[in-house]
């Protein structure tokens, strides 16, 4: 996302819209974006700087850690906020810190019940599991024996 600085008012200026989901180049398959990046940012001149304030939002495919379905997510920056300094160019490129800001704000172990709204199946799974192995009896405990010669008799 660009902002030529010429076209910048002395009180800022508020700039909307939508940034291609390509600026994120995705490596893996656990994630993809599925929509444009959405800004509504305050920008302004300080001091031979730019600076940008605002929020920050993207719908995104996260793949679940525990049963590898696909869900959607969307990745919201309330407060994305940077401070570039002005070269001699009449434009200041904001991409890598929108991208970056993002990139941050991602779970680092994406769950697909996050929300709460969908169990997971992972979830479930491993919920039967552990209930399948408390349901055994209990061993002996190879010290009952001695902790009845411990207890003090009356």
């Amino acid at each position: 996302m660009k902002i030529h600085t010429n076209q910048i008012p002395v009180g800022g200026l508020h700039v909307e819209g939508e940034e291609e989901r390509d600026i994120f180049d995705f490596k893996d398959e656990l994630v993809s974006a599925v929509s444009p990046v959405r800004y509504s940012l305050d920008v302004g001149l300080s001091e031979g700087g730019l600076f940008a304030t605002g929020t920050l939002a993207v719908d995104l495919k996260l793949e679940c850690v525990r049963c590898l379905n696909c869900f959607p997510y969307t990745v919201e920056v309330p407060d994305f906020a940077v401070q570039i300094e002005l070269g001699t160019s009449e434009t200041v490129d904001l991409t890598e810190e929108i991208r970056e800001d993002i990139l941050l704000a991602l779970p680092p172990h994406p769950h697909c019940d996050w929300n709460g709204a969908n169990p997971c199946a992972g979830m479930l799974e491993n919920t039967r599991h552990e209930s399948e192995t408390t349901a055994q009896p209990e061993e002996k405990n190879p010290w009952a024996t001695l902790d009845q010669l411990a207890k003090p008799k009356d």
